[in-house]
C-alpha cells in the first residue's frame, strides 16, 4: 500500500519529539495518563488565529498553523498555564512545515493537543459529502506530522458536518474517515493510543442519532472520542436550566470518552462569568464527562477571545481572569486506570435510515489513488485537458440525468449515496477520473470513440491496459463499476497541494470546487467553527448538484 512521503519524514519529528511526557489513553469511556494510570480530565483552550472564516478560499493560505511559530508558542504558553490548562485544539494545521518547537514546548509545559484533520479546502461537506483520495491524502499527512509527538491525544475526522437532519447523510461519509484513519494508524504502526474522534453541534434533532451512528455496529469504523460544540450555559444559569443535566443524563452511558469540544457562551452576561466551569468538573459531571476546551484564546472580533494579541505583546481581556479564576477552584475526583471496570462498550443498533436520519450504516469504500489512477490509464475516453468546472458539471448533469430518465446507465461506477448506502468503486476517485470513467462508460456503450465529443468536450486516447493488482482489483470491481473492493489505503501524489482540474495526461489534479458540484444535494447548510470558524457558505441545490 502507499502512503503520503509526509510519513517518512515523521520519522523526523519522531527522532526530535519529547518522551518525558506522558501519552493519554482510552479505556471504555475515560482517558487515563500512560504512565500511572491517572484519569486525565481535558481543560482545554481552543488555540487558532487568522483564518479567514471561509472554506471557499482554495487555499491553504487562508489559515495560520498556530504551532509552526516557537515565538508566539512561547508568548502564549505562560498564559495558556495560568489557565492551567492542559490541552488546546487546533484547526487546521500545515502538514509541510516543521511541528518540532511548538509541539516539544507544549509538552515540557504539560499540555496536549487534539487537531482537526480537514482544513478550510480540504474537508468533508454536509450539503455535498465526499470520501476520496485527496481528502485521505489531507487527513493522513495530518497524521504523519502530529504522530510522533506523544503529547497529542488524537484527532477530529470531522467538525460539525451534520447540523440538520437533511444533511445527516453525510456521517457515513464522516464514519468512512473514521474507519481508515484508524486502519491507517495501525498500519504505519504509529502509538496504539492515538484517537480518532468527531466533534459535534448542538443541534437537538440530530445531536443523539449522531453520536449513536458513530458508535454503532463495528469498533474499527466507531470513533474513539466524542467532542460536543456546547453553547447552553449563558449568562445567569444553572445545571439544570442550562441543559448541561440533561445532556449529561442523555450520556450517561456513552462507551467512549465525552466532552465539550468547544464552551463558553457569549449570550448573557458580558464578560462571561464562566459559572459553568466548577460545574463541569465537578461530581455531577465529571463521570460522564472528561472535562472540555473553552472557545478561544485569540480574539478576532467575534468576542470568545481571552486575549488580544499584537507581535510579542498578549494583551488579557476580563474573560481570560474570570475563566483563570474559575479553573483554580477545579479539583476533579478520578479513578485509577487499574480500578476502572468498563460497563459499556461500542458497537449500540444504528439509527435507521428514514425522514429523521438519512446516513446508510454500510459505508463508502476506502480510497486507493494507485486503483484510481490504473482505471483512469486504462480509459478511452476521457475529458479534454483545461475543461473547467462548470463543464465538467454540465457532463456530470447530461450522463446522470440519462441515468434518472432510464435511458443508459454510465454513472454506477462513481454513484454515491450516503442515504442509499450505495456506492460505485471508483466513487472514491477524484473528479476528474470520476468524470473521465462515467464519459468512456457511455462512449462504449454508444459506438467508441465517435460518441467520445461530448460536445468539445470529451477527447479519445490509447488506452494502457492493467497490470498486476490493478488488473486483479478491476476484474473484480466488473465493466459496470458497481462491485466495490478492499483494495487498500493510497494516498494521492500532490493531491493535497490542490492543484486545479486540467492539463497533463495524468488524473491526479483535481478541484474542490469541481467535486462540490457533482454530487446529490443534501441540505445547504454546512458545519462550521462556531461564530466564524469553518463557516461555509450555503449551497443551493440546483441542477448540478447530482450524486453519480
Amino acid at each position: 500500500m502507499k502512503y503520503s512521503v509526509l510519513a517518512g519524514l515523521s520519522l523526523v519529528g519522531a527522532a526530535l519529539a519529547k518522551s518525558s511526557i506522558p501519552s493519554i489513553e482510552v479505556k471504555g469511556k475515560k482517558f487515563f495518563y500512560s504512565n500511572n494510570g491517572t484519569e486525565f480530565s481535558i481543560r482545554g483552550v481552543a488555540y487558532q488565529a487568522n483564518y479567514d472564516g471561509t472554506a471557499q478560499s482554495g487555499s491553504s493560505d487562508s489559515y495560520v498553523d498556530p504551532l509552526v511559530d516557537a515565538a508566539t508558542c512561547e508568548r502564549d504558553i505562560p498564559y495558556l498555564l495560568s489557565l492551567r490548562t492542559n490541552v488546546v485544539r487546533t484547526y487546521a494545521i500545515n502538514p509541510n512545515q516543521s511541528h518540532d518547537d511548538c509541539m516539544n514546548a507544549l509538552a515540557d509545559a504539560g499540555i496536549y493537543v487534539i487537531s482537526d484533520l480537514s482544513s478550510p479546502d480540504e474537508s468533508i461537506v454536509s450539503s455535498d459529502p465526499s470520501w476520496n483520495a485527496e481528502l485521505f491524502t489531507r487527513y493522513s499527512q495530518v497524521v504523519d506530522t502530529l504522530a510522533p509527538y506523544p503529547n497529542v491525544i488524537g484527532f477530529f475526522a470531522g467538525n460539525e458536518v451534520a447540523d440538520a437532519v437533511n444533511n445527516t447523510a453525510s456521517m457515513a461519509y464522516v464514519k468512512a474517515a473514521v474507519r481508515d484513519l484508524k486502519t491507517y494508524i495501525k498500519d504505519k504502526n504509529y502509538r496504539s493510543s492515538l484517537a480518532v474522534g468527531y466533534a459535534t453541534d448542538d443541534n437537538q434533532y440530530v445531536r443523539e442519532a449522531i453520536s449513536n451512528y458513530l458508535v454503532c455496529d463495528n469498533a474499527e469504523d466507531s470513533i474513539d472520542f466524542f467532542g460536543y460544540n456546547i453553547y447552553e450555559f449563558c449568562g445567569d444559569s444553572s445545571y439544570a436550566s442550562s441543559g448541561y443535566k440533561d445532556r449529561t443524563e442523555e450520556f450517561a452511558d456513552y462507551p467512549v470518552p465525552a466532552f465539550f469540544s468547544e464552551y463558553g457562551c457569549v449570550e448573557g452576561t458580558k464578560p462571561r462569568p464562566f459559572d459553568d466551569v466548577p460545574i463541569l468538573y465537578s461530581d455531577k459531571m465529571n463521570d460522564v464527562w472528561s472535562g472540555g476546551i473553552v472557545y478561544m484564546y485569540f480574539e478576532v472580533g467575534n468576542h470568545y477571545g481571552l486575549v488580544s494579541t499584537s507581535g510579542s505583546s498578549v494583551s488579557k481581556k476580563q474573560d481570560f481572569d474570570n475563566l483563570s479564576s474559575q479553573m483554580q477552584k477545579v479539583t476533579v475526583t478520578g479513578v485509577n486506570s487499574a480500578d476502572y471496570k468498563v460497563t459499556t462498550t461500542v458497537g449500540r443498533s444504528c439509527p435507521t435510515t428514514g425522514p429523521d436520519w438519512m446516513a446508510n450504516s454500510k459505508l463508502p469504500p476506502s480510497p486507493n489513488s494507485d486503483l484510481c489512477e490504473c482505471m483512469y490509464q486504462s480509459l478511452e475516453c476521457i475529458p479534454v485537458d483545461g475543461l473547467s468546472e462548470k463543464k465538467i458539471k454540465e457532463v456530470y448533469d447530461y450522463l446522470y440525468g440519462l441515468k434518472a430518465k432510464g435511458t443508459i446507465d454510465a454513472v454506477s461506477g462513481v454513484y454515491s449515496n450516503g442515504t442509499e448506502g450505495v456506492y460505485g468503486a471508483y466513487s472514491m476517485c477524484n473528479a476528474k477520473q470520476r468524470v473521465a470513467w462515467a464519459m468512456d462508460r457511455y462512449a462504449k456503450k454508444n459506438g467508441g470513440a465517435s460518441a467520445c465529443g461530448f460536445q468539445g468536450k470529451g477527447t479519445s486516447k490509447a488506452a494502457t491496459s492493467a497490470s498486476g493488482s490493478c488488473s486483479t482489483q478491476m476484474s473484480s470491481i466488473g465493466a459496470a463499476g458497481s462491485n466495490t473492493i478492499n483494495a487498500g489505503l493510497a494516498a494521492s501524489s500532490g493531491a493535497a497541494d490542490g492543484g486545479s482540474n486540467g492539463g497533463g495526461s495524468g488524473s491526479s489534479a483535481t478541484s474542490s470546487g469541481i467535486a462540490a458540484g457533482m454530487n446529490q444535494p443534501q441540505a445547504v447548510h454546512v458545519g462550521a467553527w462556531q461564530l466564524g470558524a469553518y463557516t461555509l457558505a450555503a449551497i443551493g441545490t440546483g441542477v448540478f448538484m447530482i450524486m453519480l
